[in-house]
């Protein structure tokens, strides 16, 4: 009997018991984070503001279109890094977090607002479901790291990439239309596929893919979370520290 409960479920424990402890009266200002837990978070904010009748002041910065869209769709009040630079938490999402708490993110592609709305937090609080959990990254995601790069850029930087590190960087390829991922900045993503059995420190890999002409981000996450909150497969919330 298979006894695991559903990702959906799992993202939105997660999201549920971050957002009630880090989320209070005192909170002003919360950063959004982008991709398919942080629907979860923004229902739970939603439900605090429009149920509960708290958080009367809150105002959300979102990282990218999607989470503007449901930040407005929720009848939250809309704020931006021009207003409200400084934010008291960031809540977001990970593709994987490894057992040094290093995140690899942007498979939603929006890592670059991401990486700038979370740099502006006192505290970073991840939530993911349980199949994000690894002890080293690669383990879990399969897709790379995704690194967003100038246009003009792409193939001199897949070829450094692939010099410097090894493994394989791609150009990410759009579903429902001809030609690259666009990013909401006007960009292209490399999706690097490092090699699995390599020892990387990856403080020193973002700070060196990051040197390099061209790349704008990275979708390493180094020393950025506070705690990550992963929703388990038993119906369990664990929180891991850094």
């Amino acid at each position: 009997m298979n006894d695991k409960i559903a990702l959906d479920t799992a993202k939105n424990l997660a999201a549920k018991a971050a957002v009630d402890q880090w989320v209070t009266e005192d909170t002003k200002v919360v950063g959004v984070g982008s991709g398919s837990t942080v629907v979860f978070a923004v229902e739970r904010l939603a439900e605090r503001v429009w149920k509960e009748g708290c958080l009367a002041d809150m105002i959300c910065v979102p990282s990218s279109y999607q989470a503007r869209k449901l930040i407005l769709d929720h009848n939250l009040t809309l704020g931006d890094l021009d207003r409200n630079p400084k934010i008291d938490v960031y809540i977001d999402g990970a593709d994987e977090v490894d057992s040094h708490m290093v995140l690899i993110k942007g498979g939603g592609g929006c890592l670059m607002q991401e990486k700038i709305v979370s740099s502006c937090a006192k505290t970073v609080i991840i939530i993911a479901d349980y199949t994000k959990k690894s002890l080293r990254l690669g383990e879990q995601w399969c897709q790379g790291v995704p690194i967003e790069v100038s246009p003009m850029a792409h193939v001199p930087i897949k070829l450094k990439i692939e010099e410097l590190f090894g493994g394989v960087a791609s150009l990410r390829i759009a579903l429902k239309k001809a030609g690259p991922v666009v990013t909401d900045n006007g960009n292209f993503l490399l999706d690097w596929k490092f090699l699995a059995k390599r020892e990387y420190n990856w403080d020193e890999v973002n700070r060196a893919l990051t040197m390099i002409p061209g790349v704008l981000e990275t979708g390493l996450f180094v020393d950025i979370a506070s705690k990550c909150y992963f929703g388990m497969a038993d119906g369990a919330v664990k929180v891991q520290s850094k």
